[in-house]
């Protein structure tokens, strides 16, 4: 997240010092905005990426229905269960009860680990809500689905940017996209449901008395856990506003609270509460932080992918000179991305290729590029690569805890040094990343994108139902019911 402007930090926070805005009433605040937000107060903009997370977010769902292995576990545990034929499962078609369905679809939004960035994931806690939901109610239309989705994303947003997030991920050991996932998720179950601003109030309540995501499901390798954050978030959010709706209490203050969200998850009573409460319904934070992936692995890696496809490209490098490449500093999630090196540079499964900067940047190095295929089994045991992997070292230096993952400026970004066995050395170190906010990619990406996940979908979909599904998102803001995109793809 880089939102830099006068009295803000490199982290895109108003300064503490100039922050004048309280956390009184900080719930209800936030209550009476997911619940009264409409589409006439959403900028065009904001209307345009929203578009583009639809698009992203079903692709990426999609995809994992083959390329993920636990993906079909959880598909089959869903299906055992049985129940009311609500809401659409991705990638493997039929129906389950929407809490159901949406548990499903947000676990495979991030098994790839090529969902949307910025503001903790928002797309994968939020459009499979609003989808589900939609399909529950018989429709929804396109410009409601988009509000929805505005709803939670915002709030997810605005509760990243009050706290210092990767260092408290880093330190407290939670994960935003699933704690915040259940607030986020709550506040788009809710603007679809068409709660009221007590109503949406209990549903915060009810969500914040489900909320998880320790970091320990990072902590070793080849965990589930990290891939299927927004499927427990998703759910536990419908349930929240499900029984919201019908007449269930729950506890108040639970942002703001002496046991509320930063008391008892971020452990301060100081976070940036302009950044969550100030401007609501007027700016919409998200537009400053949100970024696509444009390769498939976790978004640590990409600053020493932009590097080495630079360095690559530029000098002309042949992967067969290369002698050796150096990962130099960076911060502490670039630290844990490469050590150990011995098992970062021979990762087993998916998600721990995934985590890897030495097995990432060896293939970038080895392909001139990083895609799906590069973390299936086959990929993990490309010999080419591997034996580039072997060729990856990783030098600390004294700044790289000090900065932590907080920082994110251009002095945090690893260093990339390619050493050729010429005797020849180029090193890059890069100031953004393709697909970040300040560089964005181009729809026709997305599309190229949609359509390469789409085709490992483990039910085969027809190309002219992908191509009209993509029609109809570049139209959602005019379409009556958005649902139909769902029966394309199911």
């Amino acid at each position: 997240m880089d939102n830099g402007s006068a009295n803000r930090s490199v982290t895109g926070k108003p300064s503490k010092m100039t922050d004048t805005t309280t956390g009184k009433d900080a719930t209800r605040k936030l209550a009476r905005h997911a619940s009264g937000l409409r589409y006439e107060q959403l900028p065009p903009t904001l209307v345009a990426v929203a578009k583009q997370c639809v698009l992203d977010t079903l692709g990426v769902c999609i995809g994992a229905s083959t390329l993920a292995p636990e993906a079909r576990i959880v598909a089959e545990y869903v299906r055992e269960l049985g129940g009311k034929a609500e809401s659409s499962v991705l990638g493997f078609g039929g129906r389950a009860p929407a809490p159901w369905a949406v548990f499903v679809n947000g676990s495979l939004g991030h098994m790839l680990d090529y969902d949307d960035v910025g503001g903790g994931h928002v797309s994968i806690a939020t459009i499979p809500v609003a989808l589900a939901l939609g399909e529950k109610l018989g429709g929804i239309s396109g410009r409601d689905l988009i509000t929805a989705f505005a709803a939670g994303s915002d709030l997810m947003t605005r509760f990243c940017l009050s706290i210092d997030v990767p260092d408290w991920q880093m330190n407290s050991g939670w994960f935003a996209t699933q704690l915040f996932g259940f607030l986020g998720g709550a506040a788009t179950a809710g603007h679809a449901l068409g709660l009221d601003a007590e109503q949406m109030e209990n549903a915060f309540g009810i969500a914040f008395n489900q909320m998880s995501g320790s970091r320990q499901m990072a902590v070793g390798e080849a965990t589930h856990m990290r891939s299927m954050q927004a499927g427990f978030s998703g759910q536990g959010a419908v349930v929240a506003a499900e029984l919201a709706r019908r007449g269930i209490i729950g506890p108040k203050d639970v942002v703001e609270g002496p046991f509320g969200v930063f008391k008892n998850y971020i452990r301060t009573d100081t976070p940036y509460w302009d950044a969550l409460v100030g401007g609501l319904g007027m700016r919409f934070p998200l537009l400053d932080t949100h970024g696509f992936k444009v390769w498939p692995a976790c978004g640590y890696t990409r600053a020493t992918n932009a590097a080495i496809l630079e360095l690559r490209q530029q000098h002309a490098l042949r992967p067969e000179d290369v002698e050796a490449i150096s990962v130099i500093g960076g911060n502490l999630s670039t630290q844990q991305l490469c050590e150990p090196l011995d098992r970062k540079r021979r990762p087993q499964e998916s998600i721990d290729g995934k985590f890897s900067i030495p097995f990432t940047s060896a293939v970038m190095m080895a392909k001139g590029n990083v895609t799906l295929r590069d973390y299936t089994p086959e990929g993990l045991r490309d010999p080419i690569v591997l034996a580039m992997a072997d060729k990856v070292n990783y030098r600390a230096e004294q700044m790289a805890s000090v900065r932590a993952a907080g920082d994110y400026s251009s002095a945090s970004k690893p260093i990339v040094e390619i050493r050729m066995k010429d005797g020849r050395v180029f090193s890059h170190q890069p100031d953004r990343v393709p697909g970040d906010a300040k560089h964005p990619v181009k729809r026709e990406f997305l599309e190229a994108k949609f359509r390469d996940c789409v085709s490992f979908s483990a039910k085969p979909i027809p190309a002219r139902n992908m191509e009209r599904a993509m029609e109809l998102i570049a139209e959602l803001d005019e379409i009556s019911d958005a649902t139909e995109i769902l029966r394309l793809l199911s």
